[in-house]
């Protein structure tokens, strides 16, 4: 690393790992409960342990978007935070939100609107915390001598996320409208800004690893950027299908969600291209490895899987079925969980100074858990198409088909195991690289 404020990514990565162990639990318990074993109903009942679940994942992604941006930043403007006093000031204030919320849902404290539960009291304290994160990165490059398209898209990106949080604040007792401003968070995050916030990162880690020189890389950022801005914000109308709004929807969500494979597509062509043509032979190969499958499998689970399924003609059978939770699982884990890992995979070394790359568990961690969410991810494909035929086609009670389906989540159970000890192993690696000692270097 070049600067010493970078340092302060590592405590951003440690608060990933430890959500996103707590969101495998979460996992796990609900699994459990799918297959018929609920027995810590009294203290963990199903829509809890899913809102939790499903709340970790955004948490902890947000933490680890927070620290890559922490670490790109300074070394793309060549200059250091202008606070890290404020930097740990923000880590500890998002921790403690975040921790506040977790504990709420265990009482009920919630708003009860999917992916945006958290307490509106805290939604004022998440607002003023992303304020402050914004506001350090943002003066960091506003103050630094070089401004790169990968600074600044990223900066942007993150920009946009905060701004996007606002309508989810909108209050309206109309469920139509309640709906329709909270897919402008949901969606335009997941399929729109963090998409560039993925293709920034993409861009960054290609730059070091490959040694493709940084004017070919970040043209292809713009184009995907294009993309992005194209399909993403128009296929927002893929969730307006069924909520009470217009027709007109169902013909633009449908056209331009058919698009939003190509962003993906042409972010793995993008980063497979860029390897190929890279002529650095760069030691952490398994950072290179974490970025490429990053792209590919951002390809398969969020663009083949979910133009699969939102076609107007296919989500009216499989909207709110568990072929949604196939989709999801797969581009979360490919788009955003594989860039966090590749990005903290790439900074590990450099910020500790112990090069465990080439270790076992680097490895194992990198298999085990995509075959393991590959996996997975068929699973919930099985069990989806299973309940779509019996409850959507054949009219079964919901609740008998719940029990038809329970066989499927022996598998998934499988499944998740071992993609759990894929995470464990990578883990592992992270703990035992130790506290952040890294010698700067100007040389990365």
């Amino acid at each position: 690393m070049k600067y010493q404020s970078q340092r302060v990514a590592y405590y951003f990565f440690a608060l990933s790992m430890l959500l996103f162990s707590l969101q495998i639990v979460y996992g796990f318990i609900m699994a459990f409960a799918h297959a018929g074993y609920d027995v810590l109903h009294d203290w963990f009942p199903f829509h809890t342990a899913r809102t939790s679940h499903q709340n970790l994942l955004v948490m902890w992604m947000l933490s680890g978007f927070m620290g890559s941006a922490y670490y790109i930043i300074p070394e793309e403007s060549e200059r250091e935070l202008v606070s890290v006093k404020l930097a740990y000031v923000q880590l500890i204030s998002f921790a403690l939100v975040g921790v506040s919320a977790l504990i709420g849902f265990h009482f009920n404290w919630w708003e009860g609107r999917k992916f945006l539960e958290i307490p509106r009291p805290l939604d004022y304290l998440v607002v003023i915390n992303v304020l402050l994160f914004i506001y350090l990165i943002g003066a960091t490059i506003w103050k630094g001598k070089r401004h790169t398209t990968t600074a600044i898209v990223l900066f942007f990106a993150l920009l946009c996320a905060a701004l996007l949080y606002l309508p989810g604040m909108i209050h309206s007792d109309n469920q139509t409208m309640d709906s329709y401003w909270r897919w402008w968070v949901v969606h335009l995050w997941v399929e729109g800004v963090w998409e560039l916030i993925m293709g920034a990162i993409l861009s960054y880690l290609l730059i070091k690893l490959t040694g493709v020189d940084r004017e070919v890389i970040e043209k292809w950022l713009y184009i995907i950027v294009g993309f992005t801005f194209l399909s993403g914000v128009l296929g927002t109308g893929h969730h307006y299908y069924f909520i009470g709004t217009p027709s007109y929807w169902l013909w633009i969500g449908g056209v331009f969600s058919a698009l939003e494979p190509l962003a993906f597509l042409g972010m793995a062509v993008y980063a497979i291209a860029m390897a190929k043509k890279g002529g650095r032979n760069h030691p952490n190969k398994i950072a290179l490895t974490w970025t490429v499958g990053c792209s590919i499998m951002s390809f398969v689970g969020a663009g083949f899987l979910g133009f699969a399924h939102t076609w107007p003609q296919v989500n009216k059978w499989t909207h709110g079925t568990l072929v949604t939770a196939m989709h999801g699982h797969l581009a979360f884990w490919g788009a955003y969980a594989m860039l966090i890992l590749a990005i903290i995979a790439y900074t590990l070394p450099l910020l500790t100074g112990r090069k465990l790359y080439n270790s076992f568990s680097s490895v194992y961690a990198f298999w085990a858990s995509n075959i393991g969410m590959v996996s997975m991810t068929v699973a919930f494909g099985i069990a989806g198409v299973t309940q779509v035929y019996l409850e959507r086609k054949s009219g079964m009670d919901f609740l008998a088909v719940q029990k038809e389906i329970e066989v499927h989540f022996y598998g998934l159970i499988l499944a998740a195991t071992f993609f759990t000890t894929g995470v464990i192993a990578f883990i592992y690696t992270f703990i035992k690289s130790g506290l952040p000692r890294g010698e700067l270097n100007s040389s990365e």
